[in-house]
């Protein structure tokens, strides 16, 4: 692989809560996640991040979320089918319009947080965002976990379906992630990341958190916005990277 799509999660300070520094971010990755207002993120935020993207050439991916901002979209909802397909279409319409008005659009979609974790074993809530997408714009391509029944559901919709790894987080035995509860969840090591980053570009495997081997497939790496050291994290992913012939070049 010669060139991998770097994405992170950011537009997630709200009002006078200021959580990462996306400007310095978007320097290093090549797509954004941008919070669509239920999990994190203001309209002014929301507009000022998607402006700094377009600005910087950086692909803007609407981060859809559970409305949960006092968990910050890490705690499952029960929603309904309905209720949920609902929501993901507001959002990403909300998005889409602050992005537009600064020259840009919502080039992907990926969920956050629980909904991310749950939908990857919920099947209707998996089919409610997928129908979503479908609703919105078809063309849209989605981001999610390898194995996952949202890819599959998105895959047999007929959406374009993109696989991430996490270079920052820590994966079970089984391919998924580590809860964020349990020890070894959250990585910060740059260059321990960086290294991991690179093998799993170019080996295609992981280290679990029990010492075991699995395979990853990934069209793109997300680092997380939010994370301790997230910037200098990213620049040792993205510098260890370059170095051994590998671009940063967004999927879409």
């Amino acid at each position: 692989m010669t060139a991998i799509d770097l994405n992170a999660d950011l537009g997630e300070s709200y009002g006078a809560w200021t959580l990462g520094d996306d400007d310095a971010m978007l320097a290093v990755v090549s797509s954004a996640n941008v919070a669509c207002g239920f999990h994190a993120g203001d309209p002014t935020t929301l507009l000022r991040t998607c402006r700094s993207a377009a600005n910087a050439a950086v692909r803007i991916g609407a981060q859809v979320g559970y409305h949960d901002l006092a968990g910050f979209g890490r705690r499952f909802l029960d929603v309904s089918p309905a209720d949920l397909t609902a929501d993901v279409i507001y959002q990403m319409g909300a998005l889409d319009a602050l992005a537009q008005v600064v020259g840009s659009a919502i080039a992907y979609v990926k969920p956050h947080g629980a909904l991310y974790n749950a939908i990857v074993h919920h099947r209707e809530q998996a089919r409610a965002v997928v129908d979503a997408v479908l609703a919105y714009d078809p063309t849209l391509p989605v981001l999610g976990l390898p194995g996952s029944v949202f890819l599959e559901e998105a895959d047999r919709a007929g959406l374009r379906t993109v696989t991430e790894a996490f270079a920052d987080r820590g994966y079970t035995p089984q391919g998924t992630l580590v809860p964020r509860s349990e020890p070894g969840a959250v990585l910060s090591d740059p260059d321990a990341v960086a290294e991991r980053v690179l093998t799993m570009i170019t080996d295609g495997t992981a280290l679990a958190v029990d010492g075991s081997r699995i395979d990853v497939a990934a069209e793109s790496i997300c680092l997380h916005g939010d994370s301790p050291g997230a910037v200098v994290m990213a620049s040792a992913v993205s510098k260890l990277l370059r170095t051994n012939g590998i671009d940063v070049t967004a999927f879409v």
